[in-house]
């Protein structure tokens, strides 16, 4: 009789185990969960593997993106046969690379970019550099959160045709932004932007959502993390595997980068 007691006693744990795993999983709201969104830009900064993005825009193909992390960089390197040195993620800070290029409407000529994003344990970002390149001009941004500033530069053929060094204030400020970026055009720019009501008194701070939800990705439905923010009343989507590989991105204007397995579901 104990031997029996004990055997439906481990099946009643097994089977209560199994069925609140499934209501996690599968249970109210379709798997819709809220979760802390730092814990997710973790997961994007640590993903093992690069994001290899298709760019949409209104439904066309216009270009490529990729994203990798220094912990995926740092795995390439590593023999596969053996395992990565023990804590070897927690080497200080995270870092963040995006490249690609895209080709914008009637504009014909390409633009390629690459960009590094640094941030340290706490996930601040400490450093970025930009470089967005077509056959006409260069234009690089850069700063350091120290310096409190970022740092503008155009260029044709290595000759400099503008550069500006913009406080963290200013940016802050779109009305006072505007002049130092226009130049004597200033005015009339403010003025046609006022009247259009897309100039903002400031800008805003942003805040994202996150919830770990499920969609259906090459005839299987599959869990991710979808992060959720506005940025002047328009919405944007990041959505997220697991792993912290970024799957698909919905920007303003019907842009949009994805996956190719997402075209395919």
């Amino acid at each position: 009789m104990g031997a029996r007691l004990t055997f439906l006693g481990i099946v009643a744990f097994w089977v209560t185990m199994n069925g609140l795993l499934w209501q996690v999983e599968y249970g109210a709201r379709g798997g819709d969960t809220p979760v802390p969104a730092p814990l997710v830009w973790r997961k994007v900064l640590t993903a093992p593997d690069a994001s290899s993005l298709s760019v949409y825009q209104k439904g066309d193909r216009v270009g490529y993106c990729e994203i990798s992390t220094g912990v995926g960089q740092q795995m390439a390197t590593f023999d596969e046969g053996k395992p990565p040195p023990e804590g070897f993620v927690a080497q200080p800070g995270y870092l963040l690379h995006v490249a690609g290029n895209v080709s914008l409407g009637d504009f014909t000529n390409r633009l390629k970019f690459d960009g590094r994003f640094r941030f340290d344990r706490s996930r601040r970002w400490q450093e970025f550099n930009l470089k967005i390149t077509s056959r006409q001009a260069v234009v690089e941004v850069a700063s350091l959160a120290t310096n409190q500033a970022v740092h503008v530069k155009v260029s044709s053929e290595g000759v400099a045709l503008w550069e500006r060094e913009l406080a963290f204030t200013d940016l802050r400020d779109p009305r006072a932004l505007v002049p130092l970026l226009a130049g004597n055009v200033a005015g009339d720019f403010l003025g046609a932007l006022e009247a259009t009501g897309m100039l903002p008194e400031s800008t805003p701070d942003i805040e994202w959502e996150a919830r770990r939800t499920r969609v259906q990705l090459g005839g299987e439905s599959v869990p991710i993390y979808r992060l959720e923010t506005s940025i002047l009343g328009r919405t944007l989507h990041v959505e997220v595997s697991t792993l912290g590989e970024i799957m698909r991105i919905e920007l303003p204007g019907g842009f949009s980068a994805r996956i190719d397995e997402w075209s395919k579901s």
